[in-house]
């Protein structure tokens, strides 16, 4: 990778994080940390205003923005066969919002890159199993903005049996087993940890009220505790 390419390429992890260590862009592009000093300077010799905080890292100074001109037809093809994937492992907000995404991206490309894109996109297909095409729902962005911003979610449930109950659930993560989505939550009702299939999920709200507890869990102890090992 040649500095140009490398520059471009740390402004962009700056821009994707709120906070990157000098250790990070050394690890990611494979050199020294005295290299990494010489080249956010030199993001800053160019006007890119970098800033550092003790403790925490490098950072682009909150306003600036660098308009995405540059993708690759290799970068846009990957997106693409994402976009083809979401079919079968994302709900219907999801692929909504890739899909948004994906269209901005394909704006600022060049139109021989656009008759491509295309081309290919017309000339790729999926086939799923079964089981991964039952993803008619669309609450996994809701999910998301929850577990985010720490909220509390009213959900109406039904279980395996057609048993229905509504319950108020702290969302601690999301995680994909046994080809379906699940929500991992602190259960108000059952005063303990749940783990809702979201595809079960009727309807659900986010009230907006913060968690009441401050103390969960990461996913990754849930992860150890999964029925299945797929």
């Amino acid at each position: 990778m040649n500095r140009i390419d490398r520059l471009f390429g740390i402004l962009t992890l700056l821009q994707s994080r709120r906070y990157v260590t000098g250790d990070q862009i050394a690890d990611k592009f494979a050199i020294s940390i005295r290299t990494v000093y010489r080249d956010l300077k030199a993001l800053n010799e160019q006007g890119i205003p970098v800033a550092f905080e003790p403790n925490k890292g490098y950072f682009v100074v909150e306003g600036y923005f660098l308009r995405p001109v540059s993708f690759s037809l290799e970068e846009a093809n990957a997106l693409l066969l994402v976009e083809n994937l979401l079919s079968g492992f994302a709900d219907k907000s999801i692929q909504k919002h890739y899909s948004n995404a994906l269209s901005k991206i394909k704006a600022v490309m060049r139109s021989s890159q656009k008759d491509k894109l295309e081309y290919l996109t017309n000339n790729t297909r999926i086939q799923l199993p079964k089981d991964l095409k039952r993803h008619d729902y669309e609450h996994l962005s809701v999910l998301q903005e929850a577990i985010i911003s720490k909220t509390i979610l009213d959900i109406h449930y039904c279980k395996m049996d057609g048993e229905e109950s509504s319950r108020r659930i702290e969302p601690v993560g999301l995680i994909f087993y046994a080809l379906s989505w699940h929500v991992i939550g602190w259960c108000h009702l059952r005063k303990s940890y749940r783990d809702f299939r979201v595809s079960r999920i009727v309807r659900l709200s986010n009230t907006g009220l913060p968690f009441e507890r401050t103390n969960h869990p990461p996913i990754s102890e849930f992860m150890e505790q999964l029925p299945v090992d797929y």
